[in-house]
Order: C-alpha cells, then sequence, then structure tokens
C-alpha cells in the first residue's frame, strides 16, 4: 500500500499540470450534468414496514386523488378577550376567509370551522384546514401567496391569526451562515497551525472542489437514483468535513518530510505513502459507517448515507492526488514563513506540547484513565431516560406563528388535538362495512385516553373508512405511545367480531412508529459497523488490542455524547443556555446520526494519531517512545482537526429550530468527548498499560492477515541508491525553485 501511494505521490507531482487539469475537468463535466439534469422526482419520506406506513398506503390506493400526504395548512382563529369567534363581524371575516382562501388554483378543500365543528367549547378558538392537491415541496409560489394574503386580510379584522401545517411552514436553513462561519474558523485554525496562508488554505480550497464535485454528481444522478439535495445534506456536512482532514494530514506529513532534508518530489511522495495510507483507511471507516445506514432499512437515510460514502471516497481521492499536484505547484510556500526565510524546518521537534502531553499521561496512564472513563460514564447515565420521537411545532421557538397555532389550539380543544390518530378502517369483503365501521368506531372512543372519534369517511366503492381519534395527551407526551400501543393490542377482539381489519396512522402514529424503528435497528447497526471497522483496523495496526480499544472508546463517547444530548434537550438541565425554549423526546434518527458521523470522524483521529505510533514502534521505538512519537508529530493536527469540526458543527446550535441546535449540539460534543478524552487520554494511557502487549497478534492469525505496510515499513527499505538518484531528479531540484 505504503509503496503504492509513493509512486501515486510522485506521479502527481510530476505530472501535476495534468491532475490539476483532470480535477477541473471532471468539476466541469459533473457540473453541466447537475445544471442539465431534470429534477428528481419528490418520492417524499417513506418508512416500509412499519404500519403508519402500510395505512397511508392504503389511503392512496383506495381514495384515488385525494393526496394522503398533500400538503395542508391549518389556520387558527382567536378571538380577543372577552369576545367569541361566532359574533356576527367574527363569523363573517372567517368565511369570508374560507371563501377567497378556496379559490386557490392547487386547494382541495378548505374547511369552514362552523360547519365542521371547528370551535372550541368556549367559542374562543376556531380553525380551519386547508388542504392541498400537490405536496409542500410541489406548491408553486402563486399557491402560497393566494393563501398568505387571504390569512392577512382576515388578521385586520381583529382577530390573532396563526399558521400552522406544512404548506407554509418555513424551512430553517442548516447551512448559509453556519457552514460559512464554520470554515472561517477552520481557516483561522489552520493558519494558526500551520503558519502559512498557502499551507491553510489548500486544504480548504481541495475540500470546496470535493464538496463541489460530490453536490454535482448527486443533482446529476437525482432523476436516476431519486436523490435531490437534500440527499445531499450529509454528503456536504461530511465531504468538507473529512476534505479538510486528509488534505491537513498529508501537509502536515510533507512538511515534517521537508524538515528531514528531502526535495519537495521526495516528500510528497512520502507523505503520500504515509500518511496517504492513514488517510485511505480513515476513508475506509467513514465509508462502512455511512454505508451501514442501509441497516436501518429507510429509504431516505440509505440515500444520504450513500450519498455522503461518494462525497468521502472523492475526499480521499483528492488528497492522494490534487494534493501532492498542488504541492508540486508551491513546494516552499506551504512551509512556515520562518523556515521559508531561514531555511530551517521545526516540524515535530524534539519538544512540544503533544509530547509533554504524552509524558504527563505516561507518568500516570492509570489516573488519567480512571478519570476518563469515570467522567465519560457519568456522562451517559442520562442515556437510561432516552425517549426518542419527532419534535413537531411544540418545539419551535415561541416567536413562530407554527408555535403559537399549537399553543392557540391546546389551549381551546386541548392537549392531544394536535395529534390526532387516524384510523383507517379496511371494509372489503364485510357484509356490513358501515356497521362495522361504527363498532370500531365505537370501541376506539371508549378506550380510556380518548377524548373524542369523528364521524367515519367512506371512499366511492365503500370497501374503506376513515376517520380519526383525538387523544387527551399531547403528540409528544409518553401516555399516547401507550394509547396507540393499547389500541393495536385491542385490534385482534375487534377485527374479529366486525370481520374487518384496521391500522393506526397520522403524524403522531407515524413518529411513533419511526421512534421504535429506529430504536429496533440501532444494535444491529452498531454491530454491523463496529465489526466491519474492528476488522478493518486489525489489518492496518495488525494487533487485535488496539482495534477492540478503538471500538470501546467511540462507544464510550458516543454514549456519553447521547447523555449530554438527554441532559440537556429533553430533562432541559442548561437548556436555556442554548436558547432552547421546550424540551421533549430526543428526535428519532439523533442517535443513528450521532453513530454514523461520529464514528467516521473517531475512526480518523484513531487511524492518524495510532498509525504514526505504529510507524514508530515497527521502527525500532520502545511502546512508550512510540506514543510520545505519536504525539510530538500529529497531536497538533489531531487537535487542530477536532477543533474545526467543533466550530463547524457548534454554528448549528445558534439556530433558530430545536432539532438543528440538537443536532449541532450532539455532534459538537461528541467530537469534544472523542478527539479531547478518547484519543488524546484514554488511548496513551491504554497503550502505556498494555506496552508491548498492545501490539500483540498471534502468530496464525499474522499469517492470514495480508502485509498492507500502512506505516510504510517498505520505503524505509528502498535502495539507497533509488532515493539517491529520486532526489537527484532535475525536475525535482527545479521544483525546489519555484
Amino acid at each position: 500500500m505504503a509503496a503504492f501511494l509513493y509512486r501515486l505521490g510522485r506521479l502527481a507531482f510530476r505530472r501535476r499540470w495534468y491532475v490539476a487539469l483532470l480535477w477541473v475537468a471532471v468539476l466541469a463535466a459533473v457540473g453541466l450534468g447537475a445544471v442539465k439534469a431534470p429534477s428528481a422526482p419528490d418520492d417524499g419520506f417513506s418508512m416500509p414496514g412499519i404500519e403508519s406506513q402500510r395505512a397511508f398506503d392504503l389511503l392512496e390506493q383506495r381514495f384515488p386523488g385525494s393526496a394522503a400526504d398533500g400538503a395542508s395548512t391549518r389556520v387558527v382563529f382567536v378571538a380577543p378577550d372577552g369576545q367569541k369567534v361566532t359574533a356576527a363581524g367574527h363569523r363573517a371575516a372567517i368565511e369570508r376567509f374560507v371563501d377567497e382562501a378556496s379559490q386557490g388554483s392547487q386547494v382541495a378543500a378548505a374547511a369552514d370551522p362552523f360547519q365542521a365543528r371547528a370551535v372550541s367549547k368556549d367559542a374562543s378558538t376556531a380553525y380551519s384546514t386547508i388542504t392541498f392537491k400537490a405536496k409542500a415541496d410541489d406548491l408553486t409560489d402563486a399557491s402560497k401567496k393566494h393563501a398568505e394574503d387571504a390569512i392577512a386580510q382576515v388578521r385586520d379584522s381583529g382577530l390573532t391569526v396563526e399558521v400552522g401545517g406544512n404548506a407554509l411552514a418555513t424551512r430553517p436553513a442548516a447551512g448559509g451562515p453556519a457552514e460559512a462561519v464554520g470554515i472561517g474558523i477552520a481557516a483561522v485554525v489552520l493558519l494558526i497551525t500551520f503558519g502559512s496562508l498557502t499551507a491553510a488554505g489548500l486544504p480548504l480550497l481541495t475540500a470546496i472542489v470535493g464538496v463541489g464535485i460530490s453536490m454535482a454528481a448527486i443533482l446529476a444522478l437525482g432523476s436516476t437514483f431519486g436523490l435531490s439535495a437534500t440527499t445531499g445534506t450529509l454528503a456536504t456536512m461530511l465531504g468538507l468535513a473529512v476534505g479538510i482532514d486528509y488534505a491537513m494530514f498529508v501537509v502536515s506529513r510533507y512538511r515534517e518530510e521537508r524538515a528531514k532534508g528531502h526535495t519537495p518530489r521526495e516528500a510528497v511522495a512520502l507523505a503520500t505513502g504515509t500518511a496517504g495510507s492513514a488517510v485511505v483507511f480513515a476513508g475506509l471507516t467513514v465509508v462502512i459507517a455511512l454505508a451501514g445506514l442501509s441497516v436501518v432499512g429507510i429509504p431516505m437515510l440509505t440515500k444520504m448515507g450513500l450519498a455522503a460514502a461518494g462525497a468521502v471516497v472523492v475526499g480521499v481521492l483528492i488528497a492522494l492526488t490534487l494534493v501532492p499536484a498542488l504541492l508540486g505547484f508551491w513546494p516552499n510556500a506551504v512551509l512556515s514563513r520562518s523556515a521559508r526565510r531561514s531555511g530551517r524546518f521545526d516540524e515535530g521537534g524534539e519538544d512540544n506540547g503533544g509530547s509533554r502531553w504524552s509524558r504527563f499521561v505516561l507518568r500516570r496512564p492509570v489516573a488519567v484513565l480512571l478519570v476518563g472513563v469515570v467522567g465519560l460514564g457519568a456522562m451517559a447515565l442520562p442515556v437510561r431516560d432516552l425517549r426518542l420521537g419527532m419534535p413537531g411545532d411544540e418545539a419551535k421557538p415561541v416567536s413562530s406563528t407554527e408555535r403559537r397555532a399549537y399553543d392557540a389550539l391546546a389551549e381551546g380543544f386541548g392537549a392531544g388535538f394536535n395529534g390526532p390518530l387516524t384510523i383507517v378502517v379496511d371494509a372489503k369483503g364485510a357484509s356490513d362495512p358501515k356497521g362495522a365501521a361504527r363498532t370500531i368506531s365505537e370501541e376506539i372512543g371508549a378506550t380510556e385516553g380518548v377524548v373524542s372519534v369523528s364521524p367515519a369517511r367512506f371512499n366511492p366503492a365503500r370497501d374503506t373508512a376513515v376517520f380519526s381519534a383525538v387523544p387527551s395527551t399531547g403528540p409528544s407526551d409518553e401516555r399516547t405511545k401507550e394509547l396507540v400501543q393499547s389500541i393495536r393490542d385491542e385490534r385482534p377482539g375487534i377485527e374479529s367480531e366486525t370481520g374487518t381489519t384496521f391500522e393506526v396512522t397520522g403524524t403522531t402514529a407515524v413518529n411513533i412508529d419511526v421512534a421504535q424503528k429506529v430504536q429496533d435497528a440501532l444494535i444491529p447497526y452498531l454491530v454491523v459497523v463496529v465489526g466491519l471497522a474492528i476488522v478493518l483496523l486489525l489489518l492496518v495496526f495488525r494487533s487485535v488490542l488496539v482495534p477492540l480499544k478503538a471500538a470501546a472508546g467511540f462507544l464510550l463517547s458516543v454514549l456519553a455524547a447521547l447523555g449530554a444530548v438527554v441532559l440537556v434537550f429533553q430533562q432541559g438541565h442548561g437548556a436555556e443556555l442554548l436558547g432552547v425554549e421546550s424540551t421533549g423526546p430526543i428526535m428519532s434518527l439523533m442517535p443513528i446520526f450521532l453513530v454514523g458521523i461520529v464514528f467516521g470522524l473517531a475512526m480518523d483521529y484513531e487511524v492518524f494519531l495510532v498509525t504514526r505510533m505504529r510507524e514508530a514502534y515497527v521502527h525500532g521505538d520502545r511502546p512508550g517512545q512510540a506514543i510520545t512519537t505519536g504525539f510530538r508529530y500529529s497531536a497538533r493536527v489531531v487537535v487542530a482537526a477536532a477543533l474545526i469540526m467543533m466550530a463547524v458543527f457548534a454554528g448549528f446550535v445558534g439556530a433558530g429550530e430545536s432539532m438543528i441546535k440538537m443536532i449541532g449540539f450532539g455532534l459538537a460534543i461528541a467530537v469534544f468527548f472523542d478527539a479531547f478524552v478518547v484519543r488524546m487520554a484514554i488511548v496513551p494511557a491504554v497503550l502505556a498499560l498494555l506496552g508491548h502487549r498492545a501490539w500483540w497478534l498471534p502468530r496464525w492469525l499474522d499469517r492470514l492477515l495480508p502485509d498492507i505496510d500502512v506505516e510504510g515499513e517498505a520505503l524505509t527499505r528502498r535502495p539507497a541508491a533509488e532515493a539517491a538518484a529520486v532526489d537527484a531528479d532535475p525536475g525535482a531540484r527545479k521544483a525546489a525553485h519555484v
């Protein structure tokens, strides 16, 4: 591996113009493809294998043209204090709104609250539901403006009007300023780390090129594989992250090789052969984690994972080819200013912060290990109370109209009104479909926890009925989940009595089912991803204990991060400091995202730090010396990489949406725990206690495993004549003066 990458790096340096032009051509080609490609079809969010999804599918089949997943808007009218919406003036204003809203070109229906019994008992609140023929993403600007104009007119009548639903909801941007701030902080960290504008800018440039190629490819292939810009969100985030990391490690190793007296071409080749090997296997671990998202069984998540895996592959290829080529254009500019002026290099000197910290850990490994493990273990304790769900409008800021509409409906109609359950009755083949639907409605209405049920509505074929049941508790309340389970548990008896079948769906039921499916998939996902990663790390480190230690440390940091998320966003400790106005269940996909993304970054840090220790150990250092050597040369870039990632993720904590805050906080704290507690403290402490045993490998396994030479041992055995010939190459000497 090292020898192959050595030759690749040398070739990229020598043919740098061809390499650079090739990547420019690739970017132009995929960019042109993205511009000309048709828009990807919106296949929505689907969750095969859950009851609520099957019920939605049945609705679309039996109620043709009803657009079960069509957009909707719920407009809430609240009368001034002491007044009622049934007063003549207010009633006339609401009815004018209904008439006006129903004339929209994409509107299927606009309900009159006075005819639909959508007025609260005290007549202080009413609501009108506007349903559309198209999904929210397919609504035209004209349709939205028509509805917004009608809402503005009724507001002028003196009523308080709030708007919920997905049709007119403002979608929070997860990127934009946050990504710009993250890139800015990354530039500052790189500048401080390398002391050179060129060295700081090169990783940023190559990472942006990689993300550009990846996103353009996703858009170009969108119509073929059902990909969209949303699918590429994770690809953008991780592509930028690993793109900066991988380029930074190659540049850092290049500077180190220059400090040893090598010419630019030889330094590039050695950097690609050594740091490039670590990049390849670090990238493979990330790809495994992302491709493993397909285990969960959510099509959207599978597409996001595979798209992000593709972006990581592009980042690896750029680090192995474009970075060496660009180093050929500016072989001296990436060196620090002092090195360029004096001609003296000081990359990873005998004593720096990394080596001093390693010696501190080596003197007291037991204490450091105990503090790290106990601290992370304590942070992980809140995970025992983890509740998964999908926060809705109740989790939005009070400043948003969606949150105010939610609160107004809860106050006027009860907490459960915001999360009604939809019951779909399949009466096909029943002798008395209407009687069967009535019996099911009565049985569910008599269930403890159900406040009311609506009249059943049949399809034109009269073989399917649908009605809603309003719980007494809110959508994210644990008692609502128990109610759904109770209704489903009573189903066999009701179905045998009526000769029909029924299923429970609706947004609340979907969220409950999704949370359960994700929770059930989490352990298999961990087993697959961690198991494959252990095998890969076994090949990289040729050790049994080091991969096991890496996996255990990752699990500890992820549990601690998840515990911190529960502590803040579910239990509310310190929530006000982050601007979180309401707490509730943790987003269903949060554990999966946390595991997948943090696993990739954690293995990056593990591979880059420990491969340098392994390299020193293979080349003759004692175990303690190898740890110090690894920290001397790698600690600074690992810390810089972690700080960059933390800055990028922490930028999302300032978002207005609670879910985005949760993702940003969770990822930032997870990187902190893994990079600074696990990799920088627990890892050297464990290796110090294990000594030579850390690198133990049974002889029979040693014979079975292929020798991939990540440490670059083959490069140190190259004939002196070959090295001399390379160093004496006229092209290399000329490049040194470019």
